[in-house]
């Protein structure tokens, strides 16, 4: 992937033997189990959507690709189609919104728990021996970035699977000209672009590096960063491999933009069936700021904020990856493999950084400036970057490495100080914005980022340690203080007890009658019940609830019920909301709490 630049890779072994290589499917099958056990006990009491509006818009839009009723989503941001159509099977099975929900948590286990083996034949493309890569993707599989999101319904429990993937298929297309590596390249970033905006991130970066595949000659800038040449013999294998991956990246190049086009159809049948009256126009806001002088200086130091967090979450680790594919980037000897994985790497996560902090609405959060979530998809990569670092370079490079994580994280750290202020004080402190923050703080109710950034640093001091302690042997004392700190983090982020019983905040609707809700009921309120009331779409509506209506969810203080209707008396101020029912609906489909 990145930093093996960093040491004298030992050359591959030329043959390995079968009963070996049988054994190591085993051990991916039974880590990935493993893998999954681990997170479904994680998440074992979720039962329904805590991350509104994402998760709710992404629930209703598979639910739609099933064929079940959809919702009025408009306003919302635009929960794009290739995520929900991975879970469109559950919808298939099951309507019932419980047991939809608990199955799309088990397969956003299943998928996320997929990063083991993908990190695994990622590692030993690098050169990385079967036993290490083993337990280095196993314990790298239990960071926070994979483990947060897998329980949840979102496009993040899939993204950082998907960006590996992704990076196996590109060190294969540039290592060996494969064409079936460059078609599954092109393919996935196409079906990045279809999941999240971030997508866009990652076609946009593989067309770039496709697109200097094909340029690239013998000679020349481009063809000495792909591949160098030593004597004739190795200029003629370089030849041969040139030829073959040209073919392999028009084919990527021709995969990438099929895969984009089938993206731009889905997303735009998805948002002309939800969201009929628009959406939240983030492409909107990220060109205007990228155009004004104070715009630009927004997403810079959001960018820096979300490096940050990326390097305090990963423990350091990131930091010394970061450092390290610079200088495999800026070394022309390095191979060629490994210096475009460095800089495919290094411009997928500059480019999310920047890009989804200038389309980032002021939400007066302190997320605003620093965040952790748009770059989760790459900080297993960025780990596995820094351990490769760590467990292989010689001491003086250890040290060096390390010192550049230290420097880039107090770097970053005080942009976000400089350019936050006291907001960091005086806006809103989501919990959910912040685990890994909490987790280093041990403040769980504001934003500390001085202590986090100290901790962090006694952490990636800890890995240091361990690998200066064992010279070129430091793969099992580096892995045992990460898989040590990833399984506290673990235990600190499962629930203590089982949620208390007892009802809700919003209202109870069973079917089968039609369900409408006025526009002037909060929003939160409304993402949810789109979601619960699963046979029916809740219509939205101005004034009088429209004709055929069996239940209507109005704001608390609209006044007395119209003739026809009857009000519930449940919910009330606090509540935000109260149900009026139709006498034409005998015994009504609403139940107060």
């Amino acid at each position: 992937m990145t930093t093996t630049f960093a040491a004298r890779v030992p050359a591959p072994a030329p043959y390995v033997r079968r009963g070996s290589r049988s054994r190591s499917w085993w051990l991916l099958a039974i880590g990935w189990v493993a893998q999954v056990a681990l997170r479904l006990w994680l998440f074992r009491q979720h039962a329904g959507p805590v991350a509104n509006p994402d998760e709710t818009g992404y629930l209703i839009a598979a639910r739609w690709l099933a064929g079940g009723p959809g919702a009025d989503l408009t306003g919302f941001t635009f929960y794009q189609g290739g995520y929900p159509l991975l879970l469109t099977p559950v919808f298939w099975f099951t309507q019932d919104p419980v047991v939809a929900y608990r199955l799309v948590v088990a397969v956003g286990s299943m998928v996320a728990a997929g990063a083991f083996p993908l990190a695994y034949l990622l590692l030993r493309r690098l050169g990385t021996g079967p036993r290490a890569a083993m337990a280095a993707a196993f314990a790298g599989g239990l960071s926070p970035s994979l483990l947060l999101f897998s329980g949840l319904a979102l496009a993040d429990a899939v993204l950082p699977t998907l960006v590996l993937a992704w990076l196996v298929a590109l060190h294969d297309l540039v290592a060996r000209g494969s064409v079936r590596a460059g078609v599954l390249a092109g393919g996935l970033a196409g079906y990045a672009m279809a999941v999240h905006l971030r997508g866009t991130v990652v076609l946009a970066v593989t067309l770039l590096a496709m697109a200097g595949m094909l340029i690239a000659g013998r000679r020349g800038p481009a063809g000495r960063f792909f591949a160098r040449r030593r004597g004739v013999a190795a200029g003629t294998a370089t030849a041969g491999l040139s030829i073959a991956r040209r073919r392999g990246a028009a084919a990527g190049l021709v995969a990438a933009l099929v895969a984009a086009g089938a993206a731009t159809a889905l997303n735009r049948v998805l948002s002309a069936a939800l969201y009929p009256g628009g959406a939240r126009d983030l492409s909107g806001l990220l060109a205007e700021r990228v155009s004004g002088l104070d715009g630009q200086a927004w997403a810079l130091a959001g960018a820096a904020g979300q490096l940050w967090y990326l390097i305090a979450g990963t423990w350091g680790l990131a930091g010394v990856g970061l450092a390290g594919a610079v200088a495999v980037v800026a070394r022309r000897s390095a191979p060629g493999p490994r210096r475009v994985l460095a800089a495919v790497l290094l411009a997928t996560t500059l480019g999310i950084a920047y890009a989804s902090s200038a389309a980032l609405p002021d939400e007066h959060r302190i997320g605003n400036y620093a965040y952790g979530r748009y770059l989760a998809c790459v900080a297993l990569a960025w780990t596995l970057a820094g351990l490769l670092v760590l467990a292989r370079a010689g001491r003086g490079a250890v040290v060096r490495h390390a010192l550049a994580a230290a420097g880039l994280l107090a770097a970053t750290g005080g942009v976000v100080i400089w350019f936050a202020g006291d907001r960091l004080q005086r806006y809103a402190f989501i919990a959910f914005d912040f685990p890994e923050v909490i987790f280093l703080s041990r403040v769980r109710d504001s934003f500390d980022l001085v202590a986090t950034s100290l901790a962090a640093l006694a952490l990636l001091a800890g890995l240091v340690a361990a690998a200066l302690l064992t010279a070129r042997r430091g793969w099992p004392a580096v892995l045992a203080v990460l898989a040590a700190v990833n399984l506290v983090f673990a235990a600190d982020l499962a629930p203590k007890s089982a949620p208390a019983a007892g009802p809700d905040w919003l209202p109870v609707l069973t079917g089968p009658g039609r369900v409408a809700v006025d526009r002037r009921v909060k929003w939160n309120i409304r993402a949810v019940l789109a979601y619960r009331v699963s046979w029916t779409e809740a219509e939205l509506y101005d004034g009088t609830p429209p004709a055929g209506v069996c239940t209507a969810v109005v704001p608390p203080h609209s006044g007395p019920a119209p003739a026809g209707w009857a009000a519930t008396g449940a919910g009330g101020t606090r509540q935000g909301w109260t149900t009026w029912v139709s006498d034409r609906c005998p015994g009504g489909s609403a139940r107060g709490r």
